[in-house]
């Protein structure tokens, strides 16, 4: 069976930067981590599927043969699709060095060591969404959020133990907190470890539970945080609280916050990256004979001279009326399109005065000449 397209594997599209692949590789194998998906067979397949794509997309000499020739067996080689026997890489990893996928976030992300008993953990992220109006997205605005946590439990340190008492070494684990089960394939024999289901991985069992957060050592808590959201963000941003998310493990550093951001729409107003698009409606005698209209921007009314003989759609630009631009260099622009509006009916003493342009420009009305004028006149 042929295999998928690395860059499809990650979520990813061919011009991906270096950092692009390193994301969504972090965020798959986070999700697919066979720790955090015991048992499951196709969670297993996916994780080795996507470090099979990471593996050649983060290099650079075989993400360009692979770009050129749509393949990944390079200096005939290949993969082993059974396990990482002969599988190197990341920094010159060696994947046989590690007892199966329990260790091969912690290999890729923690120098190519293995993970030690109770060593600490970072925590895990937190995401959510906000909403934010037009104006709040263009200039800035500070928020305030709520934002459900796992916090250490204060009563007991985190532990999980009542004060006081000694938790025992773990029965099922020898109190290393992972264990190795062999697994018999049509691959072969693969020895995969895991963190151990009885002590999580802590390689002691709570003999007195804390009476506060009964045994997990952690309590959930509701915080309210600030977030300043920067000028000029959009639809799909991402802004980061670093150290906000839940607490980690054996004193590990707590995870973060990413807050996606949702833009609200505008009644007149449409945004294309950092310009801002209106249109501005005029009688066709104005396009005709010129006038000076007021055109709204997100900074208040501006006046704008419509010349003479101005054509329907034409469009003229408001510099830096935009969007201003994140990085701090300056803004968009405002494009204004110019619509002009026909009336769908008139009176007669405005057929009349339309009557006497055309014979003033020395054109002849066919009163039974079925055409633009009897289509504005509604005969």
């Amino acid at each position: 069976m042929a295999k998928r397209d690395y860059y499809e594997v990650l979520g990813l599209t061919k011009n991906a930067s270096e950092e692009d692949i390193k994301k969504a590789f972090r965020k798959l194998a986070l999700k697919y981590h066979p720790d955090k998906n015991q048992g499951d067979k196709e969670a297993e397949e996916k994780f080795k599927e996507i470090n099979e794509a990471y593996q050649v997309l983060s290099d650079p000499e075989k993400k360009s043969t692979y770009d050129q020739f749509g393949t990944a067996d390079f200096n005939g080689q290949g993969f082993s699709p059974g396990g990482f026997s002969g599988f190197s890489g990341f920094g010159g990893f060696d994947f046989s060095d590690i007892g199966g996928f329990g260790d091969v976030y912690e290999a890729i992300f923690g120098g190519g060591t293995r993970r030690r008993r109770n060593a600490p953990q970072r925590g895990s992220d937190i995401e959510m969404t906000i909403s934010l109006k037009f104006e709040e997205a263009i200039f800035g605005v500070e928020k305030e959020i709520i934002v459900n946590r796992k916090e250490n439990c204060e009563t007991c340190g985190g532990k999980g133990s009542r004060p006081g008492s000694t938790p025992k070494a773990c029965d099922k684990c020898g109190g290393t907190g992972r264990i190795r089960i062999q697994r018999n394939t049509l691959l072969g024999t693969s020895i995969v470890e895991s963190v151990c289901d009885k002590c999580n991985g802590k390689g002691t069992i709570i003999t007195e539970a804390c009476t506060e957060c009964r045994g997990s050592g952690k309590v959930n808590k509701k915080r309210s945080i600030k977030i300043n959201i920067p000028a000029g963000v959009d639809n799909g941003n991402i802004v980061p609280l670093r150290g906000q998310g839940n607490h980690g493990e054996n004193g590990g550093p707590p995870g973060d916050v990413y807050v996606h951001i949702n833009v609200s729409t505008h009644k007149y107003f449409l945004r294309q990256g950092n310009d801002i698009y209106y249109e501005a409606k005029i009688g066709f005698p104005h396009a005709i004979l010129g006038c000076e209209i007021k055109v709204p921007t997100v900074d208040g009314d501006v006046k704008y001279t419509i010349p003479s003989g101005t054509q329907p759609n034409t469009k003229f630009r408001l510099k830096e009326k935009g969007v201003p631009r994140i990085n701090g260099k300056g803004r968009g622009d405002q494009i204004v399109t110019v619509v002009v509006e026909i009336p769908k009916s008139l009176n007669d003493k405005q057929k009349l005065a339309i009557k006497d342009f055309i014979d003033a420009s020395g054109e002849k009305y066919d009163e039974h000449k079925k055409g633009f004028f009897d289509k504005l006149f509604g005969n």
